[in-house]
């Protein structure tokens, strides 16, 4: 498995490009925006986008689904079906953040947790992280120790809170529960910002020390 990410949008999130090694046929994940330098690596790369996967359906990661899905007649997997709330209200969030008119879009596949997505001939195991967003889901390919975890974890942080239908103790359960547990050399993409490994993060950030996640305490 193969990767390279691509920031986009004024909030320079991390939309990856994933694929096969054997088929090279690829998936976009989380293409917020900025379609044109998405395609543009796709085209280098020599791949054939099947899908799209969404992490979460906030703006500046799903904003770009809809138009892309469209023009190549590709399918959408994800996110979990509690974050149809932002979906739905995708408009109101580009005009919020000063993003171009985006298109709202139905998910072809609603994701959960345990389900599998397939990447050529390879597969990623979907986990459920709520907290950030109801429906937050992240990839991760067991073989190759990698994960992409959305907004849910960041080098030396975790993702906010403060949102409708965010919860602080729900997303340091996730992040227990679902993260940490992968092992500690895994290799994560965040969101935003640079890789990490959970390893790392277990030992050196802040908001994962075991007294603020027995409190909840807000960080």
């Amino acid at each position: 498995m193969h990767f390279t990410i691509i920031p986009v949008t004024p909030f320079e999130q991390n939309c990856t490009l994933l694929w096969c090694k054997d088929s090279h046929r690829a998936v976009v994940v989380d293409p917020g925006g900025d379609l044109d330098i998405i395609l543009a690596e796709v085209k280098k790369r020599g791949v054939e986008l099947e899908k799209i996967l969404l992490t979460h359906a906030h703006i500046d990661h799903a904003g770009g689904a809809g138009e892309l899905a469209r023009k190549l007649g590709l399918p959408i997997e994800g996110p979990q079906r509690e974050d149809k709330f932002w979906i739905d209200i995708m408009p109101s969030q580009s005009q919020m953040f000063g993003f171009p008119p985006v298109e709202t879009f139905e998910p072809d596949r609603w994701l959960g947790q345990g389900d599998r997505v397939q990447v050529g001939n390879e597969e990623l195991e979907v986990r459920h992280c709520p907290g950030h967003t109801p429906g937050h889901v992240i990839f991760f390919h067991p073989e190759e120790r990698i994960a992409l975890v959305g907004d849910v974890l960041f080098k030396g942080s975790i993702g906010r809170s403060d949102f409708p239908k965010s919860d602080h103790q729900t997303l340091i359960n996730s992040i227990r529960e679902q993260l940490l547990t992968l092992g500690d050399d895994v290799e994560f993409i965040p969101g935003h910002g640079s890789t990490s490994t959970i390893g790392h993060e277990r030992l050196t950030n802040p908001f994962l020390k075991e007294p603020l996640i027995n409190s909840g305490s807000d960080g």
